[in-house]
């Protein structure tokens, strides 16, 4: 009998992975810290979780070789999740593969399942802020939830996709399948769908040329592909019969034409899978035109600069900074501010979180990128979900400047924008409901200043967290109109008009109303009301010049149009001022003509 001895090697490696023992139950939750590792065993690749024994080893160590690599090489796209302190100067290296990892079951959670057993991983959120990968194995069977607190998932997924292909889902933005490399069948099915056939390997310029033909056009296909595949392991397929009038129509029913069976009821929002690409876009980190090579050279860049932006007040000694008010103060703002953001969300929670971190330097260099500005209350909140999303310190930060574009002036110590906010709110509710309008100011609350934090941050801390990240992706479109944020507000406020006409509220009774619609308003209902409001005033005729401009419908009359209204204005204008010359010649000639005319008085 001959005994083989296989030589086992360490693939990738990741600490701080926490697998939850009783996810469903959020009050009772355990968790338990360990490494999730990626490992071969006689060429036989398997995913491993296993708990933490040793508190000792380093906790930012992240390993992640190349298959047949030998030694330690230089990563340039290495992406920890978070900027350790050493990294501000430094580069990651990968370590070299270590031939015996040190795996040992050392809990009764601890797992090891062969990569050729994956059917599937799923990005599941359990609640409010947490994210989990769940892999379930072809047997139906899902592992416990694992939570990456300190971020690399996606270098595990990029290990993964060495030995296995990872389909994303149409449906579900959140589940992933597993095919081997060697079964072609996901390749050949995508080549006969012929969803390239401009051989164009740039989806997002296809998309830019023609959204609708790129989306609805080419992956409307993949939906026959994967409905069986959608379907948990091991499960039945039972067709609809003739006699079911009440399920949705079978794609038989209509040759010819595509079913579509997931549209969305809701307005706006981006698939949660493609967020972290498509804000680059929005915000403008990535010009939209810009191709592959060009957006490479651009991260390179913007990470140089970044870094040397941050270097700038690490190096700040604490005896300069005794002499720097201004930077003590930013400092202090933002430690004070970072301390309650988003604490609720286990990417911020805990107080030795590297989300903390994170958030507190991306800030303290944003004050070396705008030094006039600085630092002010409500960055932070602005920060959170960009830094959430990219789980990138330089993409977030980026991120953040583009939006402060949008919203700079909010910050302002003169309040200047803010107070013309309000008074445009004001024209929309004049023009949307009057009477609403009348009633609040007859309570003395017509400057609205009660929806002054609605505006400072865009609704941050009216919506839930994952509302939030729906809601800004569609106001940084700045569709349908601009100011669209305004008639949000304006949505809200008539959603509250029951409660206020007819009531017996005055002003304090209107700001606590208002303050307790927190995280009660339903983010689609407001979404459509203002989207109606918006239709509303598009379509009135004899809209306010003033209205039009908020929400950017006035078009500036053409110097040369001669009917134009400034141009009828100034004729009007000349008009009346010959009729008044006129009118005064006249008035003076009649009146020197009466005073020859008219007998000297006599007195008695």
């Amino acid at each position: 009998m001959d005994i083989c001895c296989f030589v086992t090697q360490l693939v990738f490696e990741k600490e701080g992975v926490y697998l939850h023992t009783n996810a469903k139950r959020s009050n009772q939750d355990t968790t338990i810290p360990g490494f999730i590792r990626i490992v071969e065993r006689g060429g036989e690749p398997a995913l491993e979780w296993s708990a933490l024994e040793d508190e000792g080893r380093n906790a930012a160590a992240v390993f992640y070789t190349k298959k047949d690599g030998e030694g330690g090489v230089e990563d340039t796209n290495f992406d920890p999740g978070y900027e350790p302190d050493w990294a501000v100067i430094s580069t990651v290296k990968r370590d070299r593969v270590r031939e015996h990892p040190p795996v040992k079951e050392t809990s009764q959670w601890s797992f090891s399942l062969p990569l050729s057993e994956l059917y599937s991983l799923r990005r599941s959120r359990f609640s409010l802020g947490r994210n989990f990968l769940v892999f379930t194995s072809r047997g139906g069977h899902p592992l416990p939830p694992l939570h990456f607190h300190r971020g690399g998932t996606r270098e595990l997924l990029r290990a993964l996709q060495r030995y296995i292909i990872l389909a994303p889902s149409p449906v579900d933005g959140r589940l992933f399948l597993a095919y081997p490399h060697d079964s072609g069948a996901l390749s050949q099915s995508f080549d006969e769908l012929h969803l390239f056939d401009d051989g164009s390997s740039d989806l997002v310029s296809r998309f830019i040329q023609d959204p609708y033909a790129t989306t609805f056009g080419g992956f409307s296909k993949v939906t026959n592909f994967f409905r069986g595949a959608l379907r948990p392991p091991g499960s039945p397929f039972h067709p609809r019969g003739p006699q079911d009038h009440h399920g949705p129509p079978s794609a038989d029913d209509e040759p010819g034409f595509e079913l579509i069976t997931c549209v969305s009821g809701g307005m706006g929002g981006i698939t949660p899978s493609l967020r972290k690409d498509v804000w680059k876009f929005l915000l403008g980190f990535y010009p939209w035109n810009s191709t592959v090579k060009e957006r490479e050279d651009i991260l390179r860049m913007k990470t140089d600069e970044y870094f040397r932006m941050k270097v700038q007040w690490k190096s700040v000694s604490e005896e300069q900074e005794m002499r720097n008010s201004l930077l003590r103060g930013y400092r202090s703002l933002i430690e004070r501010d970072v301390s309650r953001t988003d604490r609720h969300n286990t990417f911020f929670s805990g107080n030795d979180n590297p989300g903390l971190t994170l958030l507190n330097d991306v800030l303290m260099t944003y004050c070396m990128f705008n030094f006039d500005l600085g630092y002010v209350q409500g960055m932070s909140d602005l920060l959170a979900p960009l830094l959430f999303v990219t789980q990138n310190e330089v993409e977030s930060f980026w991120c953040l400047t583009g939006f402060m574009e949008m919203v700079h002036q909010n910050f302002e110590e003169s309040q200047e924008a803010m107070k013309q906010q309000l008074l445009q709110l004001s024209l929309l509710m004049k023009a949307l409901d009057p009477e609403l309008l009348d009633y609040l100011d007859s309570q003395d609350s017509g400057s609205l200043c009660f929806c002054f934090r609605w505006l400072l941050i865009w609704f941050k801390r009216e919506f839930s967290f994952e509302d939030i990240l729906s809601l800004w992706e569609v106001l940084w479109t700045r569709l349908p109109c601009e100011n669209f944020h305004l008639l949000m507000a304006a949505s809200i406020l008539e959603s509250q008009r029951g409660e206020f006409i007819g009531s017996d509220h005055d002003f304090n009774t209107i700001l606590k109303h208002i303050n307790e619609l927190t995280m009660k308003l339903d983010l689609q209902t407001v979404l459509r009301g203002a989207e109606a409001n918006y239709l509303q005033l598009a379509c009135c005729k004899e809209l306010p010049v003033k209205v039009q401009e908020v929400i950017g419908l006035y078009v500036p009359p053409s110097p040369d149009d001669e009917t134009s209204p400034e141009s009828e204005s100034h004729e009007t204008q000349q008009l009346q001022s010959q009729s008044q010359a006129a009118a005064t010649e006249t008035s003076q000639s009649s009146n020197s003509t009466a005073a020859a005319a008219r007998p000297r008085p006599t007195y008695p």
